[in-house]
């Protein structure tokens, strides 16, 4: 029954899959990546079930674990439709090369089981292997067993084994990057390769949004680049003094009780002066207020009168008790 389905033909209307036309390499990548993180994403929503448990309930079995998810995701996506998560998306789907028809063929059910043991037996030895190894009495600085010969031989040969793997990976994808089909040595295997599930039509990009987001960007980076160049400090003051057209003891009645005034507030935070300094103008302000805004600005001037900030020099107040009640 598997084996027929596998094999039905495309839709009526040329609307089916095309194998004549190649597959661009980055899409069959992308695949890939959104499989993997598939992977990552359903396994950290299981863990995340076990999270009020004892801590390291999982790590003993979690190579097996893994594999049984992954052997779920296979069965509601390769064995049904021929297609992984990631080739849904980017619009894939494998297709049997091994068949002489030009058509599209999908895949047998033995290459469908052939493609989940050589994808997730592979990914659980690798995990397991240690364990293994250990249980089999080859970890790393044990003493020799009796047969020590034999089980030397066999680590040595998975040695060999992984290592010859990885060279015919790099190969594979060396050629993959030359000729296109057979990003991974597991398709070349089972003579499969990735297809458009559907004709390619001509795409209509707009780029409205991209070029707007560009000149928001270029924006951004404007701002950041010059606003640590600008004084604000200096604007600041600079249309406080503005803004205020009375100077100390001018405007008559106004600027006489301005100037009694000046002596009972900071010129910088507003309040009852603490450690009052002069800067050469007749404004007080704290001592810590005036030292931490020279810091900051070399040029600073006086907020209130414009005058440029000069040597702090510590001043002394004869203040009523009619002031400090009336403060």
């Amino acid at each position: 029954m598997a084996s027929t389905r596998g094999a039905q033909p495309p839709p009526e209307g040329g609307s089916g899959p095309d194998p004549q036309t190649p597959v661009l390499r980055i899409n069959q990548l992308d695949a890939f990546e959104l499989d993997s993180a598939l992977d990552q994403l359903v396994w950290n929503q299981f863990s995340q079930c076990f999270q009020h448990f004892r801590p390291g309930l999982l790590t003993p079995v979690e190579p097996e674990l893994k594999a049984l998810l992954q052997l779920l995701l296979w069965r509601f996506t390769v064995y049904p439709n021929s297609a992984t998560v990631g080739q849904s998306m980017m619009n894939l789907r494998y297709h049997n090369t091994l068949s002489l028809s030009q058509r599209y063929r999908a895949l047998s059910r033995r290459q469908r089981l052939g493609l989940a043991l050589l994808t997730i037996g592979p990914r659980w030895l690798t995990e397991r292997s240690h364990s293994l190894l250990l249980s089999l009495g080859l970890g790393m600085g044990g003493s020799p067993p009796a047969d020590g010969g034999l089980r030397l031989g066999l680590r040595r040969a998975l040695s060999l084994i992984t290592g010859f793997t990885q060279v015919a990976n790099l190969i594979n994808f060396l050629v993959f990057l030359r000729k296109g089909r057979h990003p991974s040595l597991t398709e070349r295997i089972l003579g499969i390769r990735a297809v458009f599930s559907k004709p390619q039509a001509v795409r209509d990009v707009a780029f409205q949004y991209m070029n707007r987001e560009l000149l928001w960007h270029g924006f951004a980076e404007f701002l950041i680049f010059l606003l640590p160049l600008v004084n604000v400090r200096k604007i600041k003051t600079t249309m406080y003094s503005l803004l205020s057209p009375l100077g100390v003891g001018e405007g008559g009645e106004e600027g006489v009780r301005e100037g009694s005034a000046v002596w009972k507030e900071c010129g910088l935070c507003g309040e009852w002066p603490t450690m009052p300094h002069m800067v050469g103008c007749g404004h007080v302000f704290c001592y810590y207020c005036i030292k931490s805004h020279s810091i900051a600005d070399a040029y600073l001037t006086c907020p209130k009168c414009g005058v440029e900030v000069g040597e702090a020099e510590p001043v002394k107040l004869q203040i009523e008790m009619t002031d400090i009640h009336a403060r």
